[in-house]
């Protein structure tokens, strides 16, 4: 089995490296493009049979440019929507305490936000499923950079420095095959 990730185009937060979790934005100018390149991508593929999608506004917005273009099938998954960032939401990147919250895994981002473990169990969680169902499909997985990062870890070890330091650019698209 075939499973293609890709994180949603840019959004304006993206653009400002503000962090965004929960706040259910839509695609910038630029992020509308990069979905539009991502489409061509997946239709030269051509033979992904469906696409698992997080419900929020960006990912259905970039995954619905890929409908328009492919005709693939779309199911979303609200296991797959971000990370709950906490207090940190909204807040810039460099936000003192973010990027050590991000790698302790038993610690609640923001205070009241998801820890690492409990976005990790959610993910794998979806993941397990979506290779039981589609075993004998080629799937597509259209999500968030903090989701994408967890999606990696199911599939290659990654120390606690290359979690993180690893990034999904938008609209970038990762190959995995779980055979």
């Amino acid at each position: 089995m075939k499973i293609y990730m890709t994180r949603h185009g840019q959004t304006e937060y993206n653009k400002k490296e503000i962090i965004l979790g929960t706040t259910d934005v839509l695609l910038d100018g630029t992020g509308e493009m990069q979905a539009e390149e991502l489409a061509k991508k997946v239709a030269d593929i051509g033979n992904i049979d469906i696409m698992i999608v997080s419900p929020m506004k960006r990912t259905m917005q970039t995954a619905g440019i890929v409908v328009e273009k492919c005709g693939i099938e779309l199911v979303a998954d609200e296991r797959l929507r971000e990370w709950d960032y906490g207090g940190f939401e909204g807040k810039s990147r460099f936000t003192e305490g973010f990027a050590e919250n991000k790698v302790n895994f038993g610690v609640r981002m923001g205070k009241n936000g998801e820890s690492l473990l409990q976005l990790a169990h959610r993910v794998y969680s979806a993941l397990d499923d979506i290779i039981e169902k589609y075993h004998d499909k080629t799937v597509l997985i259209v999500t968030h950079g903090g989701v994408c990062r967890v999606i990696e870890t199911y599939f290659n070890d990654m120390t606690t420095e290359s979690f993180s330091n690893w990034f999904m650019d938008n609209c970038g698209l990762i190959e995995y095959d779980t055979d």
